[in-house]
């Protein structure tokens, strides 16, 4: 997991993922990014904008960068620019959003059950 800012894990609430998922902390995302996609990935934002697609539409390339926005600005209009695709999954009714946790874990179940296949 790559974070910019202060991502961390909580051992109690995170259990056997606190000794699994490793955090690679960076000041800032876009040389991140640059470098992930001059490594073949396809980086894909979550987010709600006008060019984004619906989550369950998309085909997730093997090789995906997801990026996860901050919680309450989202990805900042700079690093949208940076991404290949951005996708957001519908919400009906009130509110008009996940948290960045749920919205998460649910594009990432999304991959993994595109990919299921694959190992």
């Amino acid at each position: 997991m790559i974070c910019c800012g202060q991502g961390r894990i909580l051992p109690d609430i995170a259990r056997d993922a606190a000794t699994s998922v490793t955090i690679e902390r960076h000041r800032t995302l876009a040389p991140v990014l640059r470098k992930l996609k001059q490594e073949g990935y396809r980086l894909v934002g979550l987010e709600q904008a006008d060019n984004s697609s619906c989550l369950y539409d998309y085909a997730f390339a093997r090789k995906t960068v997801l990026v996860i926005g901050n919680e309450r600005t989202g990805i900042e209009p700079d690093m949208l620019e940076l991404l290949d695709d951005v996708v957001e999954i519908p919400v009906y009714g009130v509110p008009y959003a996940h948290n960045a946790a749920t919205a998460a874990a649910i594009a990432i179940y999304e991959y993994c059950r595109q990919h299921r296949e694959d190992g």
